[in-house]
């Protein structure tokens, strides 16, 4: 069975930095798209970032300049780095991947999600 778990998060002052990190395990052909996505009370959850497995990357307008995304295929891993954090990236962030699974099977994943707290 195909499972993204995340690592990383926790409570952070505005400024500061947090990584998160999110790993694939399972029997599976290849990862596509990988991505960040995040969700704040009362709020759609959103797009934050995202890599293809080629390494191309995409941010969302509110965090570029100052979260990184990237990926390690052997390890079957992708990082948000987050540097200079706000009170507003508040919200629950959670991983994202398209997976291969079988031959023509591409199947969408997400991991548990990680709590991410900015104190002003």
């Amino acid at each position: 069975q195909v499972q993204l778990v995340e690592s990383g998060g926790g409570l952070e002052e505005a400024g500061g930095s947090l990584r998160l990190s999110c790993a694939a395990s399972g029997r599976f052909i290849s990862i596509n798209d990988m991505g960040w996505y995040r969700q704040a009370p009362g709020k759609k959850r959103e797009l934050v970032a995202s890599i293809t497995s080629g390494g191309s990357t995409n941010y969302a307008d509110s965090v570029k300049g100052r979260f990184t995304i990237s990926r390690d295929n052997a390890k079957r891993t992708v990082h948000l780095q987050m540097n200079s954090l706000k009170p507003e990236d508040t919200a629950v962030y959670y991983c994202n991947a398209k997976i291969l699974v079988a031959f023509g099977y591409l199947n969408e994943y997400w991991g548990q999600g990680s709590q991410v707290t900015v104190s002003s």
